[in-house]
């Protein structure tokens, strides 16, 4: 890998050199590394369009790492990524894309995740996205998730696209059987004139499964963003659904929470809140010596931590 491909994996993935544990790292449309362990195996689709990764039953403690760089302009791709986690396994799943275009074409990443978790298991799910380059070819990203949780399982979703992606619309679908519990924490930047839209499909459909769905997101310049969320109870089951957001200059932003029970001990909750940045906020921090401009980048920080 050269070296703007391994600052982009740095960005998506924390990595500054070769992840412990297992792994499949993709540059330009072709496997650049990977690494299996005695729990863990991944192999490559007979038709070349992604990999299977299979965690034995009873798995803790270990990790996998799979992220995509780009750094080649005009690229496209739709990459399919099937995850089977074995039951009371323990693991954390690092994804992730980063595009660096310095090109006149479009770049593509398409990444459709499909998850099927097994009985009381537990995964830590973390997705960012990153673009950079100064071509005129756009960085797009449009990823696809899809959860299938089992009896007593929990995932905890971690979805992060903070600087650079020109265009992504992200689709996330999920089925939770009895006692499944789903936790969702996205977090978004849209610049310029970036796009960026996120919709959610949860279906509880056991007794006792949760679900929480949370957006945090700020939108500056003339971007625009749509956030689409709907939480369906189909048991005895509890549901919330949030999207918090800062609108500045002259974006948009666009909030459509969503509940549907159809059952009478369903408990649903949505919440939805857009505002500017408040000025007494400002005011206050430029009192202890910052200026405007980084009174609005602290306040943007910690909104987005």
């Amino acid at each position: 890998m050269d070296e703007i491909q391994k600052r982009i994996l740095t960005e998506v993935a924390d990595l500054h050199e070769v992840p412990e544990g297992a792994y499949n790292i993709r540059a330009n449309g072709q496997m650049a590394a990977r690494n299996t362990t005695a729990n863990i195996d991944i192999i490559s689709k007979e038709n070349g369009s992604g990999i299977d990764i299979h965690i034995k039953p009873g798995t803790k403690k270990e990790s996998v790492h799979i992220p995509v760089v780009l750094s080649q302009s005009g690229l496209k791709e739709v990459v399919y990524n099937d995850f089977y986690i074995g039951e009371d396994s323990d693991v954390v799943i690092v994804a992730g894309c980063g595009i660096d275009n310095c090109g006149s074409q479009d770049s593509e990443h398409d990444g459709i995740h499909r998850f099927f978790v097994g009985r009381n298991a537990r995964v830590k799910y973390v997705e960012k996205h990153y673009g950079a380059g100064d071509g005129q070819g756009k960085r797009i990203l449009n990823p696809g998730t899809e959860v299938h949780m089992e009896e007593g399982s929990f995932m905890e979703m971690e979805m992060v696209q903070i600087k650079g992606v020109d265009s992504t619309v992200r689709d996330t679908k999920a089925e939770l059987a009895q006692g499944a519990n789903l936790v969702v924490r996205e977090r978004l930047l849209t610049h310029g004139e970036q796009k960026a839209v996120s919709n959610y499909e949860v279906e509880l459909n056991g007794e006792g499964a949760s679900a929480d769905v949370i957006s945090r997101s700020v939108a500056k310049d003339q971007s625009y963003q749509k956030f689409d969320s709907k939480i369906t109870g189909n048991a005895a089951c509890s549901g919330h659904t949030e999207c918090d957001a800062i609108i500045m200059d002259q974006a948009r932003i666009l909030a459509v929470p969503q509940l549907e029970a159809n059952d009478i001990d369903a408990a649903l909750i949505h919440e939805a809140a857009i505002g500017k940045i408040a000025g007494e906020q400002i005011i206050k921090l430029m009192t202890l010596g910052l200026t405007e401009e980084e009174a609005e980048e602290q306040i943007i920080n910690g909104f987005l931590k």
